[in-house]
């Protein structure tokens, strides 16, 4: 191996070092006890494991809710993302849709400019989402980034294909969910994980529009740790309270595991999609 070749790896090897090492201090943090943090001043090397962390937040009824809250916005949200993102995506694809122009102009137009905080609220308002589950849904039903790039995607699809089917008397609805979405799984998949990421990850209109305890997503329970661990937070609050056997920031590390976990095991396996479906879809017309 050339003296090139080693420096190079080197470098590569520090990076990833760098890059993995707020990840080993989380996950070291969230099974860390009081005792063990008090005795020493840099924790790097693991001296203890406990569970209470998590515990902790497992015990705490609006963890669950919440949760399930959570599932319910990805799930369906990814769900009314992708159907119209790709729907969407399909019909801008066809040269001979009636102003196509006009509308990809407009489409376009709402990726660099929008009318603002305030007249968003109203919009979201006006249409009673206020308080509403679906308000961290249906404001951000499609990511115009995604639809473009969907649609770069579909032009790029022989389209001997289409019209094959269209000789078969197809329709478009028949040939958009027998012919290209099957050919099209990979690149699909890509995109719902970028959607599944979004939706999980969602904190920024609960934060705006829902006011009930009972409808914040996880991430809103997530920030309510990481910010007010010094108030009443529920039965989570009273027991760092009351016991100094709970490492606070050993709750907060326990709770940023456990809401990233989801997206990370589902990582690996559409990671080989990432490159190869951006990369197509990003050719031009």
């Amino acid at each position: 191996m050339s003296l090139s070749s080693i420096a190079r790896h080197t470098l590569l090897s520090v990076f990833a070092l760098i890059s993995v090492f707020p990840f080993y201090t989380v996950i070291l943090s969230s099974f860390a006890s009081f005792d063990a943090i008090t005795k020493k001043k840099v924790y790097l090397i693991p001296t203890s494991f406990v569970l209470t962390n998590y515990t902790t937040i497992l015990s705490e009824d609006q963890f669950f809710h919440s949760l399930a809250v959570t599932l319910f916005i990805t799930v369906v949200g990814v769900a009314i993302n992708m159907f119209l993102s790709v729907t969407g995506a399909y019909a801008l694809s066809k040269k001979n849709l009636p102003g196509r122009n006009l509308f990809l102009t407009l489409i376009i137009f709402t990726m660099f400019f929008n009318g603002g905080l305030i007249p968003w609220y109203l919009l979201v308002k006006d249409l009673g989402l206020i308080d509403n589950v679906f308000a961290m849904i249906l404001p951000v039903a499609i990511n115009t980034f995604y639809l473009i790039i969907m649609k770069n995607y579909f032009n790029t699809l022989p389209e001997g294909l289409e019209e094959s089917a269209k000789m078969d008397g197809a329709n478009d609805l028949y040939i958009l969910v027998k012919i290209i979405l099957p050919i099209s799984a990979p690149f699909m998949a890509t995109f719902a994980l970028f959607y599944a990421v979004e939706r999980w990850n969602e904190w920024y209109n609960s934060l705006l529009f829902i006011h009930s305890p009972s409808k914040a997503p996880l991430q809103i329970l997530l920030r309510e740790l990481l910010i007010n661990f010094n108030t009443d937070i529920g039965s989570i609050g009273a027991a760092i309270r009351d016991s100094k056997s709970i490492y606070v920031q050993g709750v907060q590390m326990a709770s940023v595991v456990i809401t990233s976990l989801p997206i990370i095991i589902m990582y690996p396996f559409l990671q080989k999609h990432f490159a190869s479906g951006i990369m197509v879809g990003s050719l031009k017309e």
